[in-house]
């Protein structure tokens, strides 16, 4: 899938959905940020925007991308209706050809899966020599298919928060992985129906 398709493809996801005004922030950042001092976030993939919110309320400075415009704009806008202008700057990219500036205390990436021809390896690579030492990386995938996901094939398979980590390939000297597990929940779809899911959690630290 090209850019082009891809964009589109993620542009008519976004179009489809109906603005939320108070999009809900995704569990696991919450259970895992709630106590850590705030600093500099990186939200890959930052869709509906609620964890740009949520981290922005939290006292922390964000910095949102989603390859989709239809995505980029509504956070914009939200952000500057909740008064949060000044801590979120959201931006485009397409990950596979471009990567935001700067460095980070935490990089969050829940649900960076898509049919768009991206290395997330290398993606994710790249977000983890962003952090500060110190900071972390926060990885949450799919562990299994909800039904509401755009995947529809229900044997599709979902790599382990172990096989993720390996991917990235980081040095044992310089990272640590604090967390890889994958625990389960009652989710809540877009529709507001709910299911059971898995998470794949995977949290890796820089020391030095």
């Amino acid at each position: 899938m090209s850019t082009e398709d891809a964009l589109e493809f993620w542009d008519g996801v976004y179009a489809a959905r109906p603005v939320a005004t108070e999009p809900r922030p995704n569990a696991r950042l919450t259970e895992t940020v709630t106590g850590l001092p705030p600093g500099d976030v990186l939200d890959l993939g930052c869709g509906g925007g609620g964890d740009a919110l949520w981290l922005a309320r939290q006292g922390w400075r964000v910095t949102a991308v989603d390859v989709s415009a239809v995505a980029i704009d509504r956070l914009t806008e939200l952000a500057l209706a909740h008064g949060l202008g000044d801590r979120i700057r959201a931006e485009r990219h397409d990950l596979g050809a471009s990567f935001p500036t700067g460095r980070f205390d935490l990089v969050s990436a829940h649900y960076l899966q898509t049919p768009l021809a991206l290395d997330r390896s290398a993606a994710l690579h790249a977000a983890a020599l962003a952090l500060r030492p110190g900071g972390r990386l926060l990885v949450v995938d799919h562990g299994s298919t909800a039904p509401w996901s755009w995947v529809r094939d229900p044997d599709v398979r979902h790599p382990s928060p172990q096989e993720v980590a390996e991917g990235i390939g980081l040095d044992p000297a310089s990272w640590t992985v604090e967390r890889a597990d994958a625990p389960r929940r009652t989710a809540t779809g877009p529709d507001g129906s709910t299911a059971e899911v898995t998470d794949h959690v995977l949290i890796i630290r820089r020391t030095a």
